[in-house]
């Protein structure tokens, strides 16, 4: 090759680097302006009808509207939300999967010794959502009529009574568990796949003792079905006002609350965020979504939470709140 032909293949070369440089440079702000162009999928870790998912349906069609995309929930189920964290974990960081999931995110760490991914590391935090409080619950016959009959029956009777909570990680289940360890008593525990079943049998007087969020609980206590010993949040809840917090019957500090967050994979790009952000937002703004919640007292949070540095910060603190707690009983999962 002669000497002005190697210079301008050099040259040629250099040029279509630095194009191709130049465009690996700009594709994902390309990418971040053309955001969203097709349907998005909101993930929901548990089945059609439960709480999480009722938050899902209500917030996905606004943050549609507001996307101008369609977002279809997609209910992923299986071994306590650990599959449809995995499963979002190793998606495209592309905007076009994002995940809702409660503190349940917080408790895999301690519950499963072997996790394929980690809350801390594998997520964009895009921010919280809505709080969902809990009841402490006793079937209708249950010798004890108020919380302190409870305690005094329980530290007698806990080898013959039983909790229900809605299987491993389940926020019935941690609530059951620092019930016990705040009591320092140890009652036999009857997992079930799901709240639903077992509020049936606590409505049947199967079992004793069921701690359940208030977005289906409400119209039993109303109709005096089931005993109501006390929420779990630190103030009353206004549409249960006659209902003390366990923390004014001496659990002080007692809170347990279905918290719930929305996450896309990790490397999702900061553009894609914001409008995700901004979406989510207009969503928990929304007269209609607000309405329909507080029906169910679920709480939506104030917009200061609905950061990606308050999601982060509330996750972490929940990891670390939940573990000791989970380790102690070891409450482990399969």
């Amino acid at each position: 090759m002669k000497p002005h032909q190697k210079l301008h293949t050099s040259l040629l070369a250099g040029l279509i680097a630095i194009a191709a440089s130049s465009y690996l440079s700009i594709a994902p702000a390309m990418a971040a302006d053309a955001y969203p162009n097709k349907p998005i999928t909101l993930v929901v870790p548990f089945s059609a009808g439960g709480p999480t998912d009722a938050v899902a349906r209500l917030i996905a069609v606004p943050m549609g509207k507001d996307l101008g995309q369609t977002v279809i929930v997609e209910n992923t189920v299986g071994a306590g939300g650990t599959i449809a964290t995995t499963r979002v974990a190793r998606a495209a960081p592309d905007g076009y999967i994002l995940y809702l999931h409660h503190m349940g995110m917080a408790t895999a760490p301690a519950l499963y010794k072997k996790l394929p991914f980690d809350p801390m590391k594998d997520f964009e935090y895009i921010g919280q959502v809505v709080d969902v409080p809990m009841v402490l619950l006793g079937r209708k016959n249950f010798p004890a009529n108020n919380f302190k009959e409870l305690e005094a029956y329980i530290k007698v009777n806990k080898e013959k009574v039983t909790i229900a909570n809605a299987g491993p990680g389940s926020v019935s289940q941690l609530c059951g568990l620092l019930l016990m360890s705040r009591e320092g008593v140890e009652l036999t525990t009857v997992p079930y796949k799901g709240t639903g079943p077992a509020l049936t049998d606590l409505l049947g007087g199967q079992v004793d003792l069921l701690c359940d969020q208030t977005t289906q609980t409400v119209p039993y206590i109303k109709d005096n079905l089931v005993k109501a010993y006390g929420v779990t949040t630190l103030k009353r809840l206004p549409g249960l006002s006659n209902i003390p917090t366990l923390d004014e019957q001496g659990l002080k500090g007692f809170e347990v609350k279905a918290w719930h967050g929305l996450y896309a994979p990790k490397g999702t790009p900061p553009e894609v965020l914001a409008k995700i952000n901004k979406a989510l937002r207009v969503a928990l703004n929304n007269p209609e979504v607000k309405a329909r919640l507080g029906e169910s007292n679920i709480e939506v949070v104030p917009m200061s939470k609905v950061t990606s540095e308050s999601l982060k910060n509330q996750l972490d603190s929940e990891i670390n709140k939940w573990g000791p707690v989970i380790r102690k009983a070891g409450a482990y999962a399969d």
